[in-house]
């Protein structure tokens, strides 16, 4: 067997395969032989079909599959041996000028285009400079995250007529084009959070209704085209949703308005173990603390962003990308020139991005352990459990959930990938200059 790679330039290379009759013959007849022992045919005994019996019904898809397998696996070999950092998968060069007779004779020769990684060094150093914002608190988010605490703890109520922050009961039907309800339409009974409606003009319609009023508007409207909010209320697919384009019947059921808890010790010990707070000035402190700790994660997220953009633009990694499009569109049938036209930019990046993370791994010798695919899975279940309940689940009954969770490969992969992107992250952190900054949330949030 012989295999010669030609470079077409830095990113693109052809490699010749070219397999002679004693490079497949041997494994040909094993394979033969190993179908002739297993094969149960009538007139023959398991086991006792003659190998030539074997070869005259099966023997050309049976080369076949050597061939590919000889292939594959030369391949993959020459790769490695080589060390050659390929991008994709090798992708097979169709000549119709060749044909083959599978004979058990044949001389064999398969071309494979190859994308190759780009060659670049790496050279973060303290030269490269980026702000890390270290988030305060702005009084107005203060005010909002203390009056939804108060609302969670505070006592439902049933006014007579509506305003701006209360939740309507409401049952809502299906409007024919001549405002007659849609027989056979859609209808159900939800509760309408009026604070969450965007369009000022339905929502002030929405105040000062009592029992039994009825209102007629447009829910697309109302909530600004959210398919997700539509799909909740009228209890359909969110597809549904995107669609639909009728106006709507409300007729209040009920209104209910949530009163906001006392801040009083009786509020402080509900939502603080019992003493911690005694006061409104320490509600203001604590409920400061949670919210500046839970904002170090927002910063971290700018961060990381801001670090990908940065050595994206200052490594400028080209990419085979004609090549790369064409496995795209080989290894995914359904996929249409315009998604991958749309979706290309996006691969590519990501795809430049990985390359500059393997590239900082193997150079840093940074080690990526089960244990931390362990304990960021376990992070991950307990996040979402604590949605639920804010009691934490036992860690042995944790790290039972988790060990489940990464049994599924595409799970595991996925938090591979995030303690990777993580460990690059931190050590980059110790490799530039941050230029620490104190900035107000809602200022913060102005920068995005």
């Amino acid at each position: 067997m012989n295999i010669i790679q030609e470079k077409i330039d830095s990113l693109n290379a052809v490699v010749k395969v070219n397999i002679k009759p004693e490079d497949y013959q041997a494994r040909v007849e094993k394979a033969i032989k190993d179908q002739a022992k297993k094969a149960q045919l009538p007139g023959f005994r398991k086991g006792m079909v003659p190998a030539s019996h074997i070869k005259r019904m099966y023997g050309k898809s049976i080369l076949v599959d050597e061939i590919n397998n000889l292939l594959s696996d030369s391949l993959n070999n020459y790769i490695t041996e080589n060390k050659l950092e390929v991008l994709g998968q090798p992708l097979p060069k169709v000549d119709d000028s060749k044909e083959f007779n599978w004979d058990f004779n044949d001389e064999f020769e398969f071309n494979y285009e190859l994308g190759l990684a780009p060659e670049f060094e790496l050279n973060f150093s303290s030269a490269d400079k980026l702000p890390a914002y270290k988030i305060k608190v702005d009084a107005e988010t203060l005010e909002s995250r203390i009056k939804n605490l108060r609302k969670s703890y505070g006592k439902m109520t049933n006014p007579e007529v509506s305003a701006e922050d209360d939740v309507l009961y409401a049952e809502l039907a299906q409007l024919s084009p001549d405002g007659s309800v849609f027989e056979g339409g859609i209808s159900n009974t939800a509760s309408i959070r009026l604070d969450l409606v965007k369009n000022e003009e339905i929502k002030k319609s929405l105040v000062g209704l009592k029992k039994d009023d009825v209102v007629e508007f447009d829910i697309q409207k109302a909530f600004e085209n959210d398919a997700a909010q539509v799909a909740r209320l009228l209890n359909i697919s969110e597809n549904d949703a995107q669609d639909l384009q009728s106006s709507f019947r409300l007729t209040v059921k009920n209104v209910n308005r949530l009163e906001e808890a006392d801040l009083n010790q009786e509020f402080f010990d509900k939502i603080f173990p019992a003493g911690d707070v005694n006061t409104e000035e320490q509600l203001r402190e604590r409920v400061t603390q949670e919210l500046e700790s839970m904002m170090v994660q927002n910063s971290d997220q700018k961060l990381q962003a801001e670090l990908v953009e940065y050595g994206l633009g200052k490594f400028e990694l080209q990419l085979p990308d004609e090549f790369l499009k064409r496995w795209l569109k080989a290894t995914n049938e359904k996929l249409t020139e315009e998604e991958l036209e749309q979706g290309y930019d996006d691969f590519a990046k990501n795809l430049k991005w990985t390359l500059v993370e393997n590239k900082i791994i193997k150079e840093n010798n940074i080690e990526i352990k089960y244990e931390d695919i362990l304990e960021a899975a376990k992070a991950r279940l307990d996040a979402q459990f604590r949605m639920y309940s804010p009691t934490p689940i036992p860690e042995d009954q944790l790290n039972q959930y988790a060990v489940q969770f990464l049994q599924n490969k595409e799970n595991a992969n996925r938090i591979f990938e995030e303690v990777k992107a993580q460990k690059v992250f931190e050590y980059l952190k110790t490799v530039i200059t941050l230029d620490e900054q104190e900035i107000e949330y809602n200022k913060f949030l102005e920068l995005n």
